[in-house]
């Protein structure tokens, strides 16, 4: 496992840290055994971070995942978890939600705490509850050794939320595909000039930059025919400065495997053909109609049962694709519950200030349904 030691933070981190938040599961719980067999791989191969949130896998992330690293030394690995501050009505909320942070994964301290998801209103918010005066306490009491924030915002209010407090490191989404369709470079870019170290989250872009359509996946492996388009785009995370973590939300043990391979290797450089290649298959990525849909699903659940981000892969794949029969196949056939379909939406609007991407969903599940129904009267 290649590790980076970082001395402003005094710490030594696996680049490859263990986002839980994708786990197999069974009957919308985690699969138990499969879940701790791919933790213990990863704890046992290198991996010493470990992030997860209140929210993950229906609010059953935090505690599955302290059951299970209950069996390691607690000093032997770094834990990340993050304040839901859309919970938060008053002050005295934090404390409360904080507390049970530490019961549900079974710790005294945190090494890596986080406010969540935060954009221009939860940053607002948290000014005027004075989350960041909580924040600045809880690191001096020494139940949160170090002190973040993830952001899900747009790109200007950036540069205001880190001007705002001393912050040990941010976790921003950035992969190959975002650094030019997000301008998540900006960020990066920002947070390397002011030597605040990166943790990355959606390197494979929820999974999207791991089945690209085969025309882009030509591309790439003319230039490295033996690697796999997940390594691809893990690798090109790797290889960029002041990354401290690399998050990769596995779902299954080869993934875990894999994930762990391509982050042991000691160079990840590209060559200069690779990174035109990346060049040339974000281009070709960029010309397809796409939603931007990572499937964090913080929009979910739909208080309609819509599977909002069912549908949006639903979508993508044929827009990647073109398969109007396997669309059509996927969306009226039997195998999809009615109840979870585009058309069941009502606009409500309750989804809308939860989406990270800043998806106009209520209107973009009303042309899928529209696109569906025209590919099956054509």
């Amino acid at each position: 496992m290649h590790f980076q030691r970082f001395e402003k933070l005094g710490v030594e981190l696996s680049l490859l840290g263990f986002g839980c938040m994708r786990f197999p599961t069974k009957d919308k719980q985690i699969e138990r055994e499969e879940a701790t067999a791919m933790l213990e791989y990863a704890y046992e191969h290198g991996v010493n971070y470990f992030d997860t949130a209140w929210g993950y896998h229906r609010q059953e992330s935090q505690s599955f995942l302290g059951d299970v690293m209950s069996a390691y030394p607690r000093d032997s690995f770094y834990l990340a978890t993050k304040m839901p501050v859309w919970l938060c009505n008053q002050p005295s909320d934090y404390d409360e939600l904080f507390a049970e942070q530490q019961s549900r994964c079974r710790t005294d301290y945190f090494d890596f705490y986080l406010m969540h998801a935060l954009n221009q209103d939860r940053f607002s918010q948290i000014q005027e509850q004075r989350g960041l005066e909580w924040l600045a306490e809880l690191k001096k009491s020494g139940k949160a050794t170090h002190v973040g924030f993830s952001f899900h915002g747009e790109n200007e209010v950036f540069p205001q939320i880190l001007d705002s407090f001393d912050w040990d490191f941010v976790q921003i989404q950035h992969n190959y595909f975002d650094n030019v369709h997000l301008n998540s470079g900006v960020l990066h870019r920002e947070l390397t000039q002011r030597g605040i170290p990166a943790v990355i989250m959606e390197p494979v872009r929820g999974g999207l930059l791991a089945t690209v359509p085969e025309t882009i996946a030509s591309i790439l492996k003319a230039a490295a025919p033996d690697r796999s388009m997940a390594a691809w785009a893990l690798q090109w995370v790797g290889a960029q400065p002041n990354i401290m973590v690399t998050l990769s939300g596995m779902s299954t043990l080869e993934q875990v495997k894999e994930n762990v391979a391509v982050f042991s290797q000691e160079n990840f450089k590209l060559t200069d053909a690779e990174e035109a290649a990346v060049t040339q298959a974000v281009a070709q990525l960029l010309s397809y109609e796409m939603v931007d849909c990572t499937a964090c699903r913080y929009c979910m659940p739909c208080p309609e049962g819509v599977n909002i981000p069912g549908m949006f892969a639903m979508y993508n794949r044929y827009q990647m694709f073109k398969n109007a029969a396997l669309a059509v196949g996927e969306y009226f056939g039997p195998f999809l519950d009615r109840s979870t379909r585009a058309d069941v939406c009502t606009s409500c609007g309750t989804c809308l200030s939860e989406c990270p991407q800043s998806i106009e969903i209520p209107q973009r599940l009303a042309e899928l349904h529209e696109t569906m129904s025209s590919l099956r009267g054509a």
